[in-house]
């Protein structure tokens, strides 16, 4: 789930299809469907799921189809929406009938469904040869001004969601055995911290939280010591807490918590790796926030945080309603 942040011009169903993958980060795969929300004029949110295997019972197509006009409706105010299924006519077209019905009895007016592939656009809703031939509209999203313009905005569309993943994958071979013996150091100096008392380690914490944030700003790498450090006085919530309030919604933190996830020894990765989630969600990148989400999950399946992040996240709310939880 994504909400726009920058704002592209779109005039036709081209533009549209080609603004996707800007929208939601990535470029989707056959078999996705995509719904684009919009206020009038304006795309509002961008939500992708996985459509079904062809000849799937018609309730998992329901099933999918109720959770999204669920998340749909969320999103106020909302005028209509656009629904784009990716792939062949036999897989996709009957399931965006379904869809498209699901969502019409949930009071979201669709104002037209689209079928995309081999680079052409079929509309289902509009049978003008003038504007919708029956052979499909072709488009070429390389040479489409959509594309210069998000570029020129500094807008990225990777080319699946692995390759978004990829921006935190850890680090291997020599850098991997570096963190691990920096990593070992302070483990044991933080056991002779505990001895001090709860708010020594607090502390400690703040410290380090600081003095990363304000070193990358200045554009300066951390160095393995100082990452090992954050990472393992990251383990207690009031450190991560206060690093939640310090991270910022720009990129430069986004960048900065994806590297530090990069860095962590596996068992530390929960708390750097929700961390980035939160800081890409701010940024409405729902893509990146819900991988590293599910990375941070994968790790630890109780970690609280994250577990309430990855609901707030398939329920499409905005971030507001959740920072503004007491």
């Amino acid at each position: 789930m994504s909400t726009p942040q920058n704002t592209l011009t779109v005039r036709s169903p081209a533009d549209l299809v080609a603004a996707v993958p800007y929208l939601l980060g990535f470029h989707p795969h056959d078999g996705s469907i995509v719904v684009v929300v919009f206020n009038n004029r304006r795309v509002t949110f961008v939500a992708r799921g996985d459509l079904p295997d062809h000849g799937a019972p018609t309730a998992q197509v329901q099933n999918l189809a109720a959770h999204l006009a669920r998340v749909v409706r969320r999103q106020q105010p909302i005028t209509d929406a656009v629904i784009i299924g990716y792939g062949d006519t036999d897989h996709v077209e009957s399931h965006l009938g379904t869809i498209d019905r699901t969502f019409t009895a949930a009071d979201v007016p669709i104002r037209d469904l689209l079928r995309v592939t081999d680079k052409r656009i079929f509309s289902l809703r509009c049978d003008n040869p003038a504007c919708c031939p029956p052979h499909g509209i072709l488009f070429d999203p390389r040479t489409s001004l959509i594309s210069v313009q998000a570029t020129a905005a500094g807008q990225v569309a990777f080319p699946d969601r692995a390759a978004v993943a990829a921006r935190f994958a850890p680090v291997r071979g020599a850098d991997r055995d570096a963190m691990r013996r920096a990593t070992g150091e302070a483990i044991t100096r933080a056991a002779q911290l505990r001895d001090a008392g709860d708010a020594a380690v607090h502390e400690a914490g703040a410290r380090a939280v600081r003095a990363a944030l304000r070193q990358h700003d200045d554009g300066k790498r951390l160095g393995n010591d100082e990452v090992a450090w954050l990472t393992v006085l990251l383990t207690r919530p009031s450190v991560r807490d206060l690093a939640m309030e310090l991270t910022e919604p720009h990129d430069r933190h986004v960048t900065f918590w994806a590297e530090v996830t990069r860095r962590a020894e596996h068992p530390l990765v929960p708390a750097p790796a929700t961390l980035l989630a939160l800081a890409a969600w701010r940024c409405g990148d729902g893509a990146l926030a819900l991988l590293a989400v599910e990375h941070a999950l994968a790790i630890e399946p109780a970690y609280e945080l994250a577990a309430l992040l990855a609901q707030a996240l398939h329920a499409g709310l905005p971030p507001s309603e959740f920072f503004d939880q007491p």
